[in-house]
């Protein structure tokens, strides 16, 4: 048995810890049932934008390597499996671009050069991680021309007229990846399209998705690339129950629909993630983008715990897999071409060449590190003083993860395992037990 703690003012960051009892208190019970599993973890994983890979450029290589490890190596890394790219520009890109030239509705001038850096960064990681990572394509807005709106920017809309080239371009970009030897697993309709952001970005109705939905997944299908998974949604789990409704009660778009990505801003409405899965048990659940906005945060420990809440609510829920956002950002929370800075697992202070792990990396580390891809959940149940998921591995190894979001320390004790386990878990700390 071993026993991973990550804790709040200490030097305890994923560090190897006894499981013992150390306060006389009354202990709270977790009970779990390994013969009664749920859903199959797909893996974890970040996002290669072209910032993260444009401020890996400005480091020695050795950092580089060091910094790539950290994310991909399974052993001295956070065990990444899978990644997501922006299909084109988005805001952590170093400006607004497309694939072609403008107005270029036969998609003759179709080049991916510009992401060469980025699939560069992906097939360093894989010798890391020692395999393929699977990779989610996600558009942030189609060309200007192509939309109402005459506009990367502001939202505007995908003119129906567009449908089929728009479609088109998808099936370019996953074959211009896969010649890259690339491993393009899903595609999302739309980067939050019911945002109307000062960056690129693109408003779809649920309506609209869904008919985009009945063009993207035939073109797919007649191109060869139908075992290319299409997810919808792609925002906030506020509305994520009602938008995937229109879709997969239409028959036709349901039948191309994979499942449902989702993030976490302005809400934890961890709920909803749930009634998804009682209301369309065939479709599948992905969180898809997730970071600490409104610029770097260093040394704030609770977006560490804002990373736990999430991932582990999420997972006992029913989510399959979990892309963080970006990779690598410099110690402004960029480069951003819009200001939109934010934190990452990662930081690289540049001048000083220094990566700064930030508590959210290991807050990561004490899910993915452990819980690998193919492992089932087990149902627990119990005290509601903690948060807590377990996880049973291909390879027999049972999990526990357990989160102390309060400023006391908690007796526990874990029922049903192959051995049962007493300890303390401490105050705003998260553990990983493994069996």
């Amino acid at each position: 048995m071993k026993h991973y703690r990550t804790k709040k003012d200490t030097q305890d960051r994923l560090s190897l810890k006894e499981v013992k009892v150390i306060r006389d208190l009354p202990f709270e019970t977790i009970t779990i049932n390994p013969k009664e599993l749920k859903q199959e973890i797909i893996g974890f994983g970040g996002a290669f934008t072209e910032s993260s890979s444009y401020n890996l450029s400005r480091i020695s290589k050795e950092n580089r390597d060091k910094a790539i490890r950290a994310y991909f190596d399974p052993v001295d890394g956070l065990g990444y499996t899978i990644g997501r790219v922006s299909i084109h520009g988005c805001d952590f890109s170093l400006g607004s671009y497309l694939y072609i030239k403008d107005y270029d509705d036969q998609l003759e001038t179709f080049s991916i050069e510009r992401d060469q850096p980025i699939i560069d960064l992906i097939h360093d990681a894989e010798k890391y991680a020692k395999q393929k990572i699977a990779i989610l394509g996600s558009p942030w807005t189609p060309p200007f021309w192509m939309k109402d709106n005459n506009s990367p920017v502001r939202g505007g809309k995908l003119l129906p007229k567009y449908y089929q080239t728009w479609s088109d371009y998808f099936v370019k970009f996953i074959k211009a990846y896969q010649e890259k030897d690339v491993k393009v697993s899903w595609v999302s309709v739309q980067n939050e399209p019911a945002a109307v952001q000062r960056w690129d970005s693109c408003i779809y109705t649920a309506e609209d998705e869904r008919d985009f939905v009945k063009v993207l997944g035939p073109t797919l299908e007649k191109e060869g690339l139908s075992d290319k998974k299409i997810l919808i949604w792609d925002h906030n789990r506020d509305i994520m129950v009602e938008r995937a409704k229109v879709v997969y009660e239409d028959k036709e778009a349901s039948k191309y629909a994979w499942g449902t990505a989702f993030h976490w801003y302005e809400n934890e409405q961890f709920q909803n993630v749930l009634t998804h899965k009682k209301l369309f048990p065939d479709k599948h659940l992905m969180f898809t983008e997730g970071c600490q906005e409104n610029g770097p945060h260093f040394g704030e420990y609770q977006v560490g715990e804002r990373y736990g809440r999430n991932i582990l609510n999420d997972l006992k829920n029913y989510n399959e897999g979990y892309i963080d956002w970006n990779l690598f950002l410099d110690e402004t929370g960029g480069p951003n071409h819009v200001n939109n800075l934010c934190s990452a697992p990662v930081m690289i202070k540049i001048w000083q060449e220094e990566l700064v792990q930030m508590p959210s990396y290991y807050y990561i580390g004490h899910f993915s590190k452990f819980i690998r891809p193919g492992a089932v959940q087990m149902e627990s149940t119990g005290t509601d003083q903690l948060l807590y998921v377990s996880f049973l591995n291909k390879d027999g190894s049972q999990v526990v993860v357990i989160q102390n979001q309060n400023d006391k320390d908690f007796n526990t004790e874990i029922k049903g395992l192959k051995e049962n386990i007493k300890l303390t878990v401490e105050a705003r700390s998260i553990s990983t037990i493994i069996i």
